[in-house]
């Protein structure tokens, strides 16, 4: 049996897919019956538990051949992550008392980044997670091709894509979730234990300049990329309904300036095979 968090989202639907087609039996992860039942029609079991709920997480993993994890995303947190610590706290309780086999946790490229930035809550759960002593992994993704999917409104309705990511000549290593969730079935299923820290970016990395060129070629019309000056974004962040907008802009910067990086070598770091040109097509069917 093998237990999946987030499985509502995209990863997670994505691997529990994966790993039904494969033959496997999964268990879902849910907050509530509602959420559950469409996992339920497709023959998994569904455990109800809160991420905040340690004792209900490790009933659900009880007995568990393997647990995929995922820090639900928080884009506009508090200044000292309590959020996400909370939920960190709940996921080593739960973990420490059901001991599953193996341990699958979803992070992001840069991680291990010293510099205050969004991507600080992954940090902070590898530490965590990492100090128990279980058989836990750590799947360390690149951007989100998806993340596009905000992009279809402004490319169709203004042919404008507001760019926070920038030069817009500067390459960006992006991933499919699709390849993510590959990757989690296998290092799941494999006979032999993964490595501590295993890093996955896509084939090729991205310009901002090339995302609207297949952006131009799929929507058959021009599609430019704008620059959204690093002194408006606080104010456009905020008039968006966020809080505390500085994780995220010190993630962006981190991005911009290269130092949000993949922490390995070149050579041990594993491609997946999607290109952004073949998620596209699915990002503008689901805008609508």
């Amino acid at each position: 049996m093998y237990v999946i968090t987030g499985i509502t989202g995209q990863v997670g639907s994505s691997l529990a897919t994966t790993l039904l087609t494969q033959g496997h039996k999964v268990r879902a992860v849910v907050r509530n019956a509602e959420k559950g039942q469409e996992w339920a029609n497709k023959g998994c079991d569904v455990a109800l538990a809160d991420v905040g709920d340690a004792q209900a997480l490790a009933e659900a993993f009880q007995g568990a051949e393997g647990v995929f994890l995922l820090l639900p995303p928080n884009f506009d947190p508090s200044a000292d992550f309590r959020e996400s610590r909370a939920i960190i706290r709940s996921f080593c309780q739960a973990l420490t008392q059901a001991k599953p086999a193996r341990i699958i946790c979803l992070s992001t490229i840069g991680a291990q980044a010293s510099q205050p930035n969004l991507l600080g809550q992954l940090g902070l759960m590898e530490k965590e997670l990492g100090a128990l002593n279980l058989p836990v992994s750590f799947l360390r993704a690149a951007w989100f091709m998806e993340n596009s999917l905000w992009d279809v409104l402004p490319a169709r309705e203004t042919g404008v894509i507001p760019s926070y990511l920038q030069p817009l000549d500067k390459p960006v290593p992006m991933v499919a979730t699709r390849d993510i969730a590959q990757l989690a079935a296998k290092l799941l299923t494999q006979a032999e234990s993964p490595t501590k820290i295993i890093e996955l970016e896509g084939p090729e990395r991205i310009t901002p300049n090339q995302i609207t060129a297949d952006f131009a070629k799929a929507l058959g019309k021009p599609v430019t990329a704008e620059i959204m000056p690093r002194d408006q974004w606080e104010s456009m962040f905020r008039a968006q309904g966020m809080n505390n907008p500085e994780p995220r802009m010190q993630m962006l910067d981190g991005f911009n300036e290269g130092w949000i990086e993949f922490e390995g070598n070149a050579s041990s770091r594993l491609k997946g095979t999607t290109r952004f040109a073949d998620v596209l097509p699915e990002l503008i069917r689901r805008a609508g």
